[in-house]
């Protein structure tokens, strides 16, 4: 995260200026209709209004354009102080539409802040929890200043309103826009959202989109409409695509690129024959050292500081987990490699009864500073982790063409790199080991989860939870299972395809033992591919 002080203005502001192509396009598709009044709430260059007016919209339409800083509000003034249907305020939005009373506009577009909540004014802050709150959304300190602009715009809208936005793509899957994705089904009969694979601000690492909604439409539903550039917007007609369903839940809307087979998606969450994974246990985030460096520690740190006694095995990323299995084997490979393959626990007992050697360890943690982190100052004893637990399996949190789900089979921890999971009495570990190399499983660890920065798949607990499994059932022979999980494991420790053992999985046990048709294999292996495609693509 970047400190105000050591951001730039722009950074602050939240400021990136729309390529003239994508303003031209949104403008065009917009004024495909009839607009007597248009709200641009953060005009900054004015490119949206350039648009407006080469497009030729009608003459009476009278546009307001709302912007904060004062630069700009000059530079745009001065260009059309001769056109009497533009007016241009220097005014923060939030102010704007604070002080409206029931103003409604016809057309609202641009392309608004993205600002972080730790840099937003107290005042700012105030009206943005208002806005949401009023609106029936949760406010919170994750939340970006574009989400409170997007929901005040809709506000605004007439009653046969559009607006037209750029924002960042992650609406399509953040746990903080799952409120806003609700409010936007709820207030919009129909939805189009343009997204492109390669980054359209050349100057940012944020992936963003075009979302276009109209408030009465003859169209009702959603499309999401996949581009590989600007140059793409040359070459489509956004007309020539059709409309699908749009679900008035919270649900991301990353399942609306395999809007073809949401059907099938939405049978096997109906269907008994599979299982949530969060009905088999609970599932935690992994340890929260507060400082990884300090309390993950190799062969020779702990040798130095004579740390055995108060060490516990450790799994600390996707390369410590070599198979399907994590066993004491492998962690002796890697604590032999030089990884940091040990977690210290320190004991709740009286700092004085500590052994001079670990004395010695936390007192070149302090000369270091390695104490001084926000996790680690607001403990009592900062060096004592808490929540320390040994789990029955793990799930990596960040994966790149796959997440690993494996089995704890030597007593190891791990890291907040990795969810943990306790399983409920009486479940069988190697059933839901089994349970989850398959394709279904697989298209939705990519529905549920959420593309990040370089393509890699991030999961969180709420998310691994809400995974579908197949039930394996006692109609599945022992030496089956174990048949089934030895291949699966070779084929994961021996770095292959992992394509190899879905398929041996989908056919033997899904399709042969569990009645799960064919065809519902196939769908799901597509579903999984073309979003692992996708990210993978977007991630360079």
């Amino acid at each position: 995260m970047q400190l105000k002080k050591n951001s730039s203005i722009q950074k602050l502001r939240g400021a990136y200026y729309t390529p003239s192509d994508l303003a031209r396009m949104m403008v065009g598709f917009a004024t495909q209709r009839s607009f007597s009044s248009v709200l641009e709430p953060c005009c900054g260059d004015g490119v949206f209004i350039d648009c407006l007016l080469e497009q030729g919209i009608q003459n009476q339409t009278a546009i307001t354009a709302v912007e904060i800083e004062p630069d700009e509000v000059a530079k745009v003034s001065e260009k059309y102080s001769d056109n009497p249907r533009v007016q241009v305020l220097c005014e923060d939005f939030f102010d704007f539409y604070k002080r409206q009373d029931g103003s409604k506009y016809d057309l609202i577009l641009g392309n608004p802040p993205y600002i972080r909540y730790q840099y937003l004014t107290e005042k700012q802050r105030a009206i943005q929890s208002d806005i949401l709150i009023s609106h029936g959304m949760r406010a919170n300190k994750l939340i970006n200043a574009w989400v409170a602009f997007l929901v005040a715009c809709v506000h605004m809208l007439s009653d046969t309103g559009m607006i037209a936005f750029v924002i960042p793509a992650e609406i399509l899957q953040v746990a903080y826009a799952e409120d806003l994705r609700l409010y936007l089904a709820n207030n919009l009969d129909s939805l189009t959202l343009i997204t492109f694979k390669q980054l359209v601000f050349s100057n940012i690492e944020q992936e963003v989109l075009v979302l276009m909604g109209e408030k009465s439409s003859g169209n009702k539903g959603i499309r999401i409409i996949e581009m590989e550039d600007l140059e793409d917007l040359h070459k489509h007609d956004v007309d020539d695509y059709q409309f699908g369903e749009l679900q008035h839940v919270k649900e991301k809307w990353t399942k609306y690129f395999v809007s073809s087979d949401m059907e099938v998606l939405q049978n096997i969450r109906n269907d008994n024959r599979f299982i949530s994974f969060s009905d088999y246990g609970i599932i935690n985030v992994g340890i929260t050292t507060g400082n990884n460096k300090f309390f993950s520690i190799d062969e020779s740190i702990e040798k130095e500081y004579g740390l055995s006694d108060v060490t516990l095995p450790l799994i600390g990323r996707s390369s410590h987990a070599h198979g399907i299995y994590f066993t004491e084997s492998d962690w002796k490979q890697n604590r032999k490699a030089g990884k940091r393959a040990m977690l210290i626990k320190f004991p709740d007992t009286p700092f004085e009864e500590y052994p001079e050697s670990y004395v010695r360890y936390i007192h070149y943690g302090e000369e270091n500073n390695e104490h001084t982190g926000y996790k680690c100052s607001i403990r009592d004893r900062w060096y004592i982790v808490p929540s320390v637990w040994v789990p029955d399996a793990f799930f990596l949190r960040r994966n790149n063409l796959y997440p690993k789900f494996v089995l704890n089979a030597c007593g190891a921890v791990s890291t907040d790199t990795m969810h943990r999971m306790k399983f409920n009495d009486g479940i069988i570990a190697d059933d839901v080991l089994l349970s989850y190399y398959n394709s279904v499983s697989f298209a939705f660890t990519e529905v549920c989860g959420r593309s990040y920065g370089g393509g890699v798949l991030e999961i969180l607990p709420g998310e691994m939870g809400k995974i579908r499994l197949p039930r394996i059932t006692s109609n599945v022979e022992s030496d089956l299972k174990k048949e089934l999980l030895a291949f699966i494991d070779q084929v994961v420790r021996a770095n292959e395809d992992i394509e190899i053992a879905l398929d041996m999985v989908d056919r033997r046990l899904l399709i042969e033992r569990l009645g799960i048709s064919e065809g519902i294999c196939r769908q799901c292996r597509d579903v999984w591919k073309r979003l692992q495609l996708r990210r993978l693509t977007r991630g360079g």
